[in-house]
């Protein structure tokens, strides 16, 4: 997975390269597609969720630069495979999910798999953020949203990074936003597909 999916796809963090080889991305999704975990697809999870494939969780996470003294935000928890690989590479990682099976499954799936050090996942709207334990040195949102939900940029840390995919329901760009100086730069690191953000700030 790691030398075909993202080595090949030009995915160059060590650090993330070294997250992904080490987590086994099969304990965080249900057994009847385990053997469909390393595919470089989206794998179903349940609920009308998906784990995404590997290359994006790759370049969402090397978009953060995360250097390991970091609070990141995580928006979506899903089956918490992404955030145990952002608990890897940052200080502390908080995951917030609107589905609270998904909750559940992630912290168990975290917990089993000894990736629950540093991570916590808590049941939320997390188009609304996490303002309890804001500012984030680096959100990352794992689901689409219709525009930048305001509250994200908010609980942004400056300086700070937030990767999040824009667009519509089915089809968006992830968008790489960088807070500086009070300034904001924002660029598109590729197109993707995700299933759609929901929340306050999300699609209704």
């Amino acid at each position: 997975m790691v030398d075909r999916q993202l080595r090949r796809r030009h995915i160059r963090d060590e650090r993330v390269l070294r997250a992904m080889l080490e987590i086994p991305r099969e304990e965080f999704v249900p057994a009847e597609v385990r053997l469909l975990a390393c595919q470089d697809d989206p794998v179903d999870i349940g609920y009308r969720q998906t784990i995404s494939q590997p290359y994006m969780t790759a370049l969402m996470a090397e978009c953060l630069e995360l250097e390991g003294h970091e609070t990141v935000l995580e928006v979506g928890a899903g089956c918490g495979y992404a955030a145990a690989v952002l608990g890897a590479l940052a200080a502390r990682v908080i995951s917030v999910e609107i589905i609270p099976s998904l909750a559940n499954m992630a912290r168990e799936n975290l917990r089993k798999t000894g990736r629950d050090r540093n991570v916590s996942v808590v049941l939320g709207d997390g188009s609304m953020g996490f303002p309890e334990m804001a500012p984030y040195d680096a959100i990352s949102v794992a689901a689409g949203a219709p525009d930048i939900p305001p509250a994200l940029l908010e609980e942004l840390n400056d300086p700070g990074t937030l990767v999040i995919p824009v667009g519509e329901r089915w089809d968006q760009e992830l968008r790489v936003l960088r807070k500086e100086g009070g300034r904001i730069d924002s660029r598109v690191a590729t197109t993707c597909r995700f299933v759609p953000l929901r929340g306050g700030e999300g699609w209704q």
